[in-house]
């Protein structure tokens, strides 16, 4: 058995959320060690995600978890 099959072996046993992120390590190694243009990484998920992403209530959910942190409700 090469080292893909094995790979592709144990990426079978994985939930769909950790494939997720075994292909974004994959998109984030061919980007690395491939073509270093920025725009191919801008193509990627993840960069959509980011650029997609609304950071309007960042603020005030940042207080929420200081004051869920004083009150002890959570952990640090």
């Amino acid at each position: 058995m090469t080292v893909h099959d094995e790979t592709i072996a144990k990426i079978r046993l994985l939930p769909d959320s950790l494939v997720q992120e075994v292909s974004d390590f994959i998109d984030f190694l061919v980007w690395k060690y491939g073509n270093k243009d920025t725009s191919s990484w801008l193509q990627s998920r993840e960069a959509l995600d980011l650029l997609e992403s609304d950071f309007s209530d960042y603020l005030s959910n940042l207080e929420d978890y200081e004051n869920r942190l004083a009150r002890g409700e959570i952990k640090w």
